[in-house]
């Protein structure tokens, strides 16, 4: 079989570091960053998102993992150029620390989606990370996506990267989590069984409104639309691409292992979605400094530990593509150090409690040497 590809989308805020708030010109910063270079082949590239406030970057996909970082890196580096051409600056934060009333770009599909769903989409100024992970088929996408569901959780919290909302501190690691959560077509989900049973789901949130069409299937992970790929989505974008790059080898560590129980006729873990609602809830709210939730016991235990068993469960599919020192580095950098939340409130604390100061630390960190 031929080696899985993986690929990774980051939002990103375009900022003024002067008062730390975000900027409505993400569609003219892309414009720049698109005159610089050009766009890279196949499905890499910058373009603009939901919020005129932000600005998107797609990774080239990959087998490689440093080759992703190597992309992202230079992808964040030529959108930075562009946002200094504009006196701006970007900063990979899950949510703007300083208060914000969000813009809409101007699409009239994304106008349709304000207008539906009104003040949840209106405030949805969040930043994610998406990891896409190749699959043979959809019948093979929709198995993996019903056997990853215990360990979704547990990624959360490793990139939680939005403690702050509106000028305060949410009490969460990842405010952006629980934003995103008030979308009707977002969050974990039942076993789907097959591809008529995940496209019956798909289908019957359009028809009852949970979803304008199938492009806003915004589940924890779901069957691409437009690619064939599997697209992991409960990630807070990370300041580190070292940390999005532990992402890209946890997502595709889990679809490559998942895809190998379904070829063996291994049943998935039948753990109920209030047991994954659950446990998305407490990573958000913890990250890596407290307890998670045990999906497959529905108990809890040290983030350390949940973390560890997430490596072994995907440790020989880690080996076969030569991963596991890497992710298994970034992992014990992140239980060691802090995940973005972290680092965002130590940032706050060594200011003297200054949300500006916050941004330009995170702005710093986005293009930071790795």
């Amino acid at each position: 079989m031929e080696p899985r590809t993986v690929g990774v989308e980051e939002e990103l805020l375009v900022v003024d570091l002067t008062d730390g708030t975000p900027q409505p010109l993400g569609q003219p910063v892309v414009e720049s960053a698109g005159r610089a270079g050009p766009q890279a082949s196949g499905q890499g590239g910058v373009e603009k998102e939901l919020k005129r406030e932000q600005v998107e970057l797609n990774s080239e996909p990959s087998t490689d993992l440093a080759a992703i970082g190597a992309d992202l890196t230079r992808l964040r580096r030529r959108l930075c150029d562009a946002a200094t051409d504009h006196g701006l600056a970007l900063a990979a934060l899950g949510t703007s620390p300083v208060p914000v009333e969000a813009t809409p770009t101007r699409n009239l599909r994304y106008e349709r989606i304000n207008s539906e769903y009104g003040l949840t989409t209106r405030e949805l100024l969040v930043n994610g990370c998406h990891v896409h992970v190749s699959v043979t088929s959809r019948a093979e996408a929709v198995g993996v996506l019903d056997r990853i569901r215990p360990w979704l959780a547990t990624i959360s919290a490793l990139t939680c990267n939005s403690p702050y909302w509106q000028g305060v501190d949410s009490g969460y690691a990842s405010y952006r989590h629980r934003v995103w959560s008030r979308m009707p077509s977002a969050g974990p989900t039942e076993l789907f069984g097959d591809v008529a049973g995940y496209d019956r789901a798909i289908a019957q949130m359009v028809s009852c409104g949970a979803a304008m069409d199938d492009g806003m299937i915004y589940l924890d992970a779901r069957v691409s639309r437009d690619y064939p790929t599997v697209e992991l989505r409960v990630a807070d974008v990370c300041t580190a691409v070292d940390h999005a790059v532990l992402v890209a080898g946890l997502g595709r560590g889990l679809v490559e292992t998942a895809a190998r129980e379904l070829a063996d006729g291994v049943a998935p873990a039948p753990v109920r979605v209030e047991v994954l609602r659950g446990a998305a809830w407490r990573a958000a709210r913890t990250g890596v400094s407290g307890d998670l939730v045990d999906t497959l016991s529905a108990g809890t235990a040290p983030a350390a530990e949940l973390v560890e068993r997430l490596v072994a469960h995907v440790e020989p599919a880690l080996r076969h593509y030569g991963d596991l020192d890497t992710v298994w580095r970034t992992a014990r950098d992140v239980l060691d150090h802090g995940t973005g939340a972290d680092q965002q409130r130590d940032a706050y604390a060594r200011s003297g409690g200054d949300l500006v100061a916050v941004v330009r630390d995170t702005a710093a960190r986005t293009t930071a040497d790795r």
